[in-house]
This record gives C-alpha cells, structure tokens and sequence, in this order.
C-alpha cells in the first residue's frame, strides 16, 4: 500500500524545494492561488538564504498588484528566471525584470496552460500559431523581456507548407497548488474554489519529472465520497497543508461568494451604470454581439459590455465565458476576475483554450493600449512598467469577431500611434485569417481593413478633423 500524502506545515513543506529547481504556481489573481505557501516560501528565502536559483513557471496572472500572490517571491536570488503569462497583478516582479536581476519571458497564458500538460506527458511541446508575428514570435525577441535574458524558448519550424511556433517543454519539479479539501488518501476536491486551472497537469509535471506537489488545502475529511469530484488523486500529492481558511479567501476580492460556485437559471444582476465613456463604448461594442454567440469579455472596459446589456434585457441572448475555466454566468471583475457570477459550468483552464484556440469564440471584446495604422494592438507594455499579454493573444487570435475597446486618447497621449511598443496583435495576419475586427472608442469606430484602418463611424457632434482626425499620429483611411 502506498504511503498517504505527509500532513506538514507551510514551513516544513516549502524547505523541501531543492535549489535551482522549476516550481510551477496555481491560481488566477487570487482565486486558487495558494498564498499560504508563497507566503512561507519567502519567509524562508528571507530567514535562510534558501532555496536559490528557481524558476518560477505561472500561466495566469496572481497578485493584487501590491503585495499578495507572486509578488511574495519576488526576490533576486531566490529567483533566476520568470516564465509567466501576465505581469501586471505581480508588479514587483516586473520590476526584477526591468532591472534585469532575473531573466524573464512572456508567453501567452493559453500557451503556457496546454504546455503544462505537455510537460506532464514529457511530449515535445506545443505546436501551434498562437504568437505568430507577434513580439513573442523569436523574429521579434521570442517573448524575452530583458537583456540578461539570451535563451529561446520558442522557435519557428515548418510543417505541411504552413509556419508554426513550438514553445519548448522544460521539466517542472515543484508544484504549489490549492484545493478546497483533502482527504485521509490525499485526494483534493475544489468544492469552494471559484475555478479549477491547471492542478491536475501541474501535478503530473512535477510527479512524472522526480519532483514533489505540494497542496493548500482549507481542510481535511475522511473521504471524498464522489470520485468524479476529486480533481487532484493522492497518488500525486507529497504534501498537504491545511490552512484552517487562513489565506485562503476565494478570491483576493472576497472571502467567499457562494455565487461563484452555484448555478442559477435566474441570472444575476448587475447595477445600473452610469452614463459615460465608458457606457457609450459598452453600448457600441454590445451591437456586435449576435444571438446565440459564444463571448469572452476582457478585464477593464469591456465588462461595461455585459453590465449595458442586462440593463437593456439582452444578457440571456449569448454565452460569456472565462478563460479560466467559467462558462455562462456574468465573470467578476477587479480581483475577483477569473471567476463568474451564477456559471453554467466550469472547466480546467487548458481545456477552455482548446476550445478558444480552435476558433470556439463567436466574438472576443477586449482593451487595447496602443493601435497601429495596420490595425496591430499593444496591450503589454504602458505607462513605464510591463503588463504582459494575459490570456489576449490566444483569444485575440482565435476569435471569428474581435471588437478593441478603449477611449480614443490617454490624458494627453494619443492611443492611435505610428509606432506601438509591442506587437501583441497583428493587424495583417488578422486579415489574412478572415477575421472581422472593430475599434471602438467613444469618438470615433474604426474597422481593419487590408490596406489599414478606415474609418467607419465618428460620434454625431464632433468635428472629423479636430476631434479625431488630428488627435491621431497617422491617417486613417476615410
């Protein structure tokens, strides 16, 4: 019979990770980030000098942009190398990297999830056109965000007459992951975690490589009566450590919102908003929305696109999905995001993006930063600090109908420039898939053509050439 996993504190379960080891993370800003466990591990790293030289291996985003999730291991020294999917909820990390203390690398969330299992399989990576032409396409940089950062870990190849990027596998030797519950076998249920991302094929990685799976669990029972519900088997679990509900919220918003695991036909509902930019680019963004549509809405301004239509009784016309996992529902926001009010299901974060990458998005709404006169978009890089691309480019990508959303200028810097910082999406390649894509911003609309943007619509009471026109750093076709 087999050993069950140990039942071990925070403490004595973090001192097993070995030196210069890979140590892959779960969560999605705060849901399912285990903060336990990144919290004793900087501990130690700060009481020890140990362990030393890791590379930190995450697909979404976890942090609140202050000091919880991975902004707890950002340490030179204990860290050598970042590969992460976004940045920006973890700006102490960015800050390793802009200081070029840490090599650093930004690769596509839904890459880096369906790469985790991959890695599980020790097959030989992911093949596939997301990132093409883009900036983490190794003709432009391979993703590398800094100069101490020299090896590829994308490259081109050709199969059947066509161009493909294959991100390259690397062992995974640690796992830290969270479940709800544990039983006397080790077996993890997710019962009040708000999604399931990646726990199961980070744990295969790091069990199949030699390594160890550490769990933060919020407590223990006998046993997990319904197989079908234990997420993670004990086979795969080295230690567990029970966190008794201490950080362990749901999400970094909230304690828990019971909202987040439940269904209900009902729906739920969303406050009135006010009249604004904001509004006026939701209700224009809404109209491209069809019945019957599968949707996934970014962070940041396109959630106006969901709160406009249940104001005008058209939320119950289309699907929204998360790319964490959520399908149906309403997603939170802020840091709460990655989670959905009242979901119809919820699925493993790499299984939604073989969905996604497979063109099962009807219409993707999203924020833009910077847009280009070819329709390209940045949404990585801004304001002096790097935010990193997110589940964006898989879902950019892979869209049959994109909609951009944003305000037409940035306080005194314009957003339709010559020149974007980094190519996250690539106007012409959107051409040459047939994508139907849109900008909209509350003065103007602009549609991506194959000669560039052209202009479609410009909000009634303007003046073409002073309000638009020459607030722009190119000229669009008119």
């Amino acid at each position: 019979m087999r050993a069950p996993a140990l039942l071990s504190t925070a403490d004595a379960a973090v001192a097993a990770i070995p030196r210069g080891a890979t140590v892959a993370v779960g969560g999605f800003v705060g849901a399912g980030h285990p903060e336990l466990l990144t919290v004793a591990l900087e501990r130690r790293f700060l009481g020890t000098g140990t362990p030393r030289d890791l590379t930190l291996y995450y697909c979404a985003g976890q942090g609140d942009r202050g000091e919880r999730g991975l902004n707890h291991l950002a340490h030179a020294g204990l860290l050598k190398r970042i590969i992460g999917g976004h940045w920006n909820l973890a700006p102490k990390l960015g800050a390793l990297a802009l200081a070029n203390e840490v090599e650093a690398y930004n690769m596509p969330q839904g890459v880096l999830s369906v790469l985790t299992r991959e890695i599980a399989a020790k097959r030989p990576g992911v093949i596939t056109q997301v990132g093409l032409n883009t900036f983490i396409d190794p003709v432009n940089g391979g993703g590398r965000l800094n100069a101490r950062t020299t090896e590829e870990l994308v490259e081109r190849i050709e199969l059947d007459g066509k161009t493909w990027l294959r991100y390259k596998p690397m062992p995974i030797h640690v796992a830290l992951i969270r479940a709800t519950y544990a039983d006397a076998r080790g077996n993890l249920s997710m019962d009040a975690e708000g999604l399931i991302s990646e726990v199961l094929p980070m744990a295969q990685a790091a069990k199949n490589h030699g390594g160890i799976v550490i769990a933060q669990v919020e407590g223990l029972v006998d046993q997990i009566t319904d197989p079908k519900s234990v997420r993670v088997p004990g086979v795969l679990v080295d230690y567990i450590v029970t966190s008794g509900g201490v950080m362990h919220d749901q999400t970094f918003g909230e304690v828990f919102n019971e909202e987040f695991v439940v269904t209900n036909p009902g729906g739920f509902e969303l406050p009135l908003m006010p009249e604004s930019e904001r509004k006026r680019i939701g209700a224009r963004a809404l109209r491209e929305i069809r019945k019957g549509d599968i949707v996934n809405l970014g962070i940041g301004l396109p959630e106006a696109v969901a709160m406009v239509a249940a104001e005008t009784g058209r939320l119950g016309e289309f699907t929204l999905t998360v790319e964490s996992g959520p399908i149906g529902g309403v997603p939170a926001s802020g840091l709460s995001f990655g989670c959905s009010h009242f979901p119809e299901a919820i699925i493993d974060q790499p299984a939604q993006f073989d969905f996604y990458d497979g063109g099962g998005i009807d219409i993707a709404v999203l924020g833009a930063v910077e847009i280009d006169a070819e329709g390209s978009v940045n949404v990585a890089s801004f304001a002096g600090r790097f935010a990193g691309v997110g589940g964006f480019v898989n879902i950019a990508q892979s869209a049959k109908r994109l909609v951009f959303c944003c305000t037409f200028r940035a306080k005194e810097n314009a957003k339709f420039v010559k020149r974007i910082q980094h190519v996250c999406f690539h106007g012409p390649s959107a051409i040459a898939r047939g994508q139907q894509v849109l900008y909209v911003t509350e003065r103007a609309v602009f549609e991506l053509t194959a000669q560039g943007l052209r202009l479609a619509e410009v909000t009634p009471g303007l003046d073409l050439q002073r309000d638009v026109l020459d607030q722009m750093e190119f000229q669009p076709l008119v």
